[in-house]
């Protein structure tokens, strides 16, 4: 797999990263025994970028990472986040204290002395304004339990305010071929301060897979299922802020335009990889099929100038109008 340098962190991390709150909870279920076996399917198909979240399962994806961290020491950059997990609970989370709390409990989960990356998960804007939580990850660095720390954000809004900030490692965004806003109102200025982006969602919560009907169903215990027009939390993290009807009409419009011996998917994630700004993308897999597929992704050419074009100008004509959410 090709490689990028990570921001100023200087870290090199294959192209394509593994996002984990598929392995957590919220996704339908996924079994120890699957879990595992997508990490090291993800590694060993060059992945060297594990995201994660405190939050993913109650911690249930960070001790899984850990495991697999202590049975293969395998030299894996990863990149945990902090602020969604109660208790305490907002607002006490965004506090000196809740931050040192919920870093504490990352640590142990990992069972490492360091985290590589710490970032906020999406937490609210007047936060991010007031800045003190900043300074509060500061401080973290200078005592050694986080290397850098970057901010999980849903806005470019948000962005913009995180962008501000002196130290900021890096950004986590959404972006694909529906949620294009972030090329032209992020990118420069981040490759301008050298802050790496992490890109979410590459397949819209699978909508780019191609493989849905508007038929499709999902289960209980899935956000695509609990969470579709933001029921409970940002609509944005589900079918990227598409109605989940519109979106599989939108999927199916695109899949003319796939190159021949590529999939709708291949052709989602090369698109994210075609952008230099980009750090690594970090779809999410359930099982060792969806990695391995995932990674696929670092070995296609870039897709043609012409047929950048052309996703572009579908986008502005036919998708950006039905987004929702935060953007």
């Amino acid at each position: 797999m090709k490689t990028r340098i990570f921001g100023h962190t200087g870290r090199a991390v294959g192209e394509v990263g593994l996002g984990t709150w598929q392995l957590g909870a919220g996704w339908g279920n996924v079994s120890e025994e699957d879990a595992m076996a997508t990490l090291r399917t993800a590694y060993e198909a060059g992945t060297t970028f594990f995201d994660t979240a405190d939050v993913y399962g109650m911690g249930r994806a960070e001790k899984f990472i850990g495991k697999f961290l202590k049975e293969t020491k395998a030299p894996v950059y990863v990149a945990t986040k902090l602020g969604r997990f109660s208790p305490p609970g907002w607002p006490a989370n965004f506090t000196r204290e809740g931050v040192r709390q919920h870093t504490e409990a990352s640590l142990a989960r990992l069972g490492v002395e360091t985290l590589d990356l710490t970032q906020l998960h999406c937490i609210p804007l007047e936060v991010l304004k007031r800045g003190e939580i900043f300074d509060h990850l500061r401080e973290l660095k200078r005592e050694g339990k986080i290397r850098d720390f970057g901010v999980s954000v849903e806005s470019m809004e948000e962005a913009q305010v995180c962008l501000r900030q002196e130290g900021l490692a890096a950004l986590q965004i959404i972006f694909n071929i529906f949620r294009q806003k972030p090329i032209h109102t992020l990118f420069a200025e981040a490759k301008k301060k050298n802050v790496a982006l992490l890109v979410r969602l590459p397949l819209a919560s699978g909508l780019l897979g191609g493989k849905m009907t508007k038929a499709t169903t999902f289960p209980a215990n899935d956000h695509r299922n609990f969470n579709r027009d933001g029921q409970q939390f940002n609509v944005g993290e589900t079918f990227a802020g598409l109605p989940f009807e519109k979106g599989v009409e939108l999927a199916d419009a695109l899949k003319p335009l796939v190159p021949a011996g590529l999939s709708l998917a291949d052709l989602a994630l090369r698109w994210c990889l075609d952008f230099d700004a980009v750090s690594v993308i970090i779809p999410g897999a359930k099982n060792p099929a969806q990695a391995r597929g995932n990674a696929r992704a670092s070995s296609l050419a870039p897709l043609s100038p012409a047929l950048h074009a052309q996703l572009a100008e579908f986008y502005a004509r036919e998708v950006a109008k039905h987004i929702r959410g935060p953007y």
